[in-house]
């Protein structure tokens, strides 16, 4: 097993840290989230029923960590679509459980929409232009504002169908 493990670290850790770094653009965080990834290897092992390629597997769980990172972060996460919904008044306990309750829904949300979605929209959080996701992925700069702005209106649209309110 513990060769196995060695032999998954030195064959993948190189491939696991430049999938994260294209999410997150930052190396120590890349290195950080990384090493989360082979942790949950270590945990996980077992469990891999081999379905699927090991790298798609690592590549799975990079990825389900850099959401988890994003959850963790998603309090101090500023974007137009969150500030339609929050009021900019002093926050009560209360205020601060519907805002956490409104977070995990967004999330939600964007989980549902397809990978190039998600990684538009994710990269908006992060504060790369539409000409930078543009190029990453190959497309203009107006597909990536306009797939941006189609999916914060669907998710609007869901929250706003489930009574989350602006005031």
């Amino acid at each position: 097993m513990k060769q196995l493990l060695e032999k998954l670290f030195a064959e993948y850790y190189r491939d696991v840290y430049s999938y994260l770094y294209s999410l997150c653009r930052d190396a120590s965080l890349s290195e950080d989230l990384c090493s989360e990834v082979f942790l949950e290897v270590v945990r996980s092992i077992g469990s891999f029923r081999g379905d699927s390629d090991i790298r798609t597997w690592l590549f799975s769980i990079a990825r389900h960590r850099w959401y988890h990172h994003l959850r963790k972060k998603k309090g101090q996460v500023q974007t137009e679509l969150l500030l339609d919904f929050l009021p900019s008044q002093e926050k009560t306990p209360e205020d601060c459980c519907y805002d956490q309750q409104l977070l995990d829904r967004i999330f939600d949300l964007l989980d549902s929409e397809p990978e190039r979605t998600k990684g538009i929209v994710l990269q908006r959080l992060e504060g790369y232009s539409f000409y930078e996701i543009g190029q990453k992925y190959g497309i203009s700069e107006n597909s990536a504002r306009v797939i941006d702005f189609r999916a914060k209106a669907k998710i609007r649209q869901c929250l706003q169908k489930e009574g989350f309110s602006r005031d």
